[in-house]
């Protein structure tokens, strides 16, 4: 029996408590926690009567204008080069299951990742991440873990990415990627690189794309659950290495998709081409989101750092990753010694939700867990609109709440 997503599975069981009257803080599901931009709802209702299966990559038109995305981002691409499906988690998956090869990740990183990994069956091997930033693995550690892993009869030769992170919030800067581009080259590894939070970056300028760097070997995914908050629709997008190989892969994807997804639906093709060629109603969309979720993840930051907590500091999306190593003397006393006794603590005694960071494949002792701030923006969507158009996000009375209300827990934590 295969269990559910970790962070899916939390999100129905807080759903659940909420239904049944609990008050709970609401930080463990990656959300993006904002309102449909209207003008990609119009473009969605306008493409209701397309109904027809598309080629299993997408339509020309939507494929052609995710190319021009991503060429606007440095990625020089053709509609060639592009599939569409419904999500970017299936195209990982896809993408997995078609490449020769185990797979390496960095730790922590996102909860599907391994479990995909294992469902396909194969061997994935965690390298830790850096201390500056997630997303990738220690360069300075990642050469030896493969050398250890062939030696333990494993076959790494995909390597995944999270660039920004999920679930640090960090970007891996130029030096870090290209180092770990470097030693994936040598290794003739193919890179997969997670871009679903690129246009969340605070800084645009931070983001450096393998892709850049090595892109005869990179793959990159993508998508608009969180950049335009459209989740729920499953839109995601995957680009393909330039030249033969890649052509051939996207054969081997397009292929998998025939028999799993058969092509994405036609109407959300209609509204990713709209969103995709970033008219200005789109881009300042984004800009706003990206403004509210950096300044509401740096406040939670701060509630951290005051109250003793390691943290580093968010630099994309809205994500944090806490340790409290710091409290383990008072949480040993409460009998906490592991991130997810510490999560099952805080949500039923300060019904607080935060997904340990076992589930990201820290180590079980670890008093560490991920944080995501993007379902404080309200619970109606006059609160979130407001949230969304505030100069001052942080002092609206329902963020400002929820910020005392962690800050008071975190203290009588320690």
């Amino acid at each position: 029996m295969v269990p559910r997503s970790a962070t899916l599975a939390l999100n129905e069981t807080i759903n659940a408590r909420r239904a049944a009257g609990q008050d709970i803080l609401h930080l463990g599901f990656g959300e993006a926690g904002l309102p449909v931009l209207p003008e990609v709802a119009a473009a969605l209702a306008e493409g209701a009567m397309e109904n027809a299966y598309t080629p299993v990559a997408g339509t020309v038109r939507a494929r052609e204008a995710a190319a021009r995305y991503l060429s606007r981002r440095g990625l020089r691409t053709s509609a060639d080069q592009v599939i569409l499906a419904p999500g970017s988690k299936a195209l990982l998956y896809a993408a997995i299951a078609v490449l020769p090869g185990d797979v390496v990740l960095p730790v922590p990183s996102w909860v599907s990742y391994p479990a995909q990994i294992g469902l396909i069956g194969k061997r994935a091997i965690g390298v830790p991440i850096p201390r500056i930033a997630g997303g990738i693995p220690d360069p300075d550690l990642l050469e030896s873990a493969l050398v250890t892993a062939r030696k333990d009869g494993a076959d790494p030769r995909i390597l995944i990415l999270t660039v920004p992170d999920n679930p640090t919030g960090t970007i891996a800067g130029a030096d870090l990627v290209g180092r770990v581009c470097e030693i994936a080259d040598r290794h003739g590894m193919t890179i997969i690189c997670d871009e679903i939070y690129r246009d969340l970056a605070y800084d645009p300028e931070a983001m450096h794309s393998p892709a850049t760097l090595l892109p005869h070997r990179t793959i990159v995914t993508g998508g608009l659950s969180k950049s335009m908050a459209l989740g729920g629709w499953r839109i995601g997008f995957l680009r393909t290495p330039p030249g033969l190989a890649g052509q051939q892969l996207a054969d081997r994807i397009t292929g998998l998709g025939s028999e799993v997804w058969s092509c994405l639906a036609g109407p959300m093709q209609a509204a990713a081409a709209f969103a995709f060629e970033a008219p200005a109603a789109v881009t300042e969309h984004i800009a706003a989101s990206r403004r509210l979720h950096a300044k509401v993840s740096r406040a939670a930051h701060a509630v951290f750092a005051i109250a003793g907590a390691a943290c580093r500091a968010p630099q994309a999306g809205f994500y944090l990753y806490p340790d409290l190593e710091p409290f383990r003397p008072a949480l040993a006393d409460r009998g906490i010694e592991t991130s997810v006794a510490l999560a099952d603590y805080l949500l039923d005694e300060y019904g607080i939700g935060v997904l340990a960071g076992e589930h990201f494949g820290d180590t079980q002792g670890s008093l560490r867990f991920r944080a995501a701030t993007s379902l404080l923006y309200g619970q109606t969507t006059d609160q979130r609109w407001e949230a969304l158009g505030s100069n001052d996000p942080t002092s609206l009375p329902w963020i400002s709440a929820a910020l005392d209300r962690l800050h008071a827990a975190l203290q009588s934590l320690a």
